[in-house]
């Protein structure tokens, strides 16, 4: 029941999230919703390719197609004032769903009784997949490799769940709370990882 409600979160965040980018590229209707569905589910495409689980498993993932394909229509139909507060709302909408999605990564590997390793891989993979295919269709530099801290997040939500400390599922869902304050505090106050440039910038 856990993974699947963070299966949820996860997806109708992504789902929005590609959604707005593919808006903001003025891309088409089948445009905006081939991204917002590739954001959606491309993160655990990835993470099941890593950790050997078929990628047609996600073709039982019915319901969450179906929540994906209506939240991507209302962006679309509806996206007069959410575009104008993508800048402040978008990147809530995305740290939400690479805190579930990290946690859901996570669930999976530790159900498996895979190494930590690759259960913070997972994580990473799951929680930050979907993001990069998304930037990297759309155009741009992926928010993982030179953003406000992002995927670091992800892997210490990943290590946490690795480590088997939580005794109810209300733990969890207050590690998906921390997961993404702490992505959205990083993105207010700009916290980085430290940066070399061969450029001499």
């Amino acid at each position: 029941m856990t993974w699947d409600v963070f299966s949820l979160i996860g997806t109708a965040a992504f789902a929005i999230s590609g959604a707005i980018v593919a808006m903001e590229e003025d891309f088409d209707m089948f445009g905006v919703y081939i991204l917002g569905m590739v954001t959606a589910f491309g993160g655990g495409a990835v993470r099941n390719v890593f950790i050997g689980v078929p990628v047609s498993v996600l073709w039982g993932q019915g319901l969450f197609f179906i929540v994906a394909s209506i939240l991507i229509g209302i962006i679309f139909f509806f996206s007069g004032y959410l575009l104008k507060t993508w800048n402040r709302w978008g990147s809530y909408f995305d740290a939400i769903g690479l805190a579930a999605f990290a946690i859901q990564g996570a669930l999976m590997a530790v159900e498996m009784h895979m190494s930590m390793f690759a259960i913070v891989a997972a994580a990473v993979l799951t929680g930050a997949g979907g993001g990069v295919i998304r930037d990297l269709l759309a155009g741009r530099q992926p928010l993982i490799f030179k953003s406000d801290i992002y995927a670091v997040w992800a892997a210490l939500a990943g290590l946490i769940v690795g480590f088997d400390t939580y005794v109810h599922d209300v733990s969890l869902y207050l590690l998906l709370a921390i997961t993404a304050a702490l992505r959205m505090l990083s993105i207010k106050f700009h916290w980085q990882l430290p940066q070399r440039s061969l450029l001499g910038k």
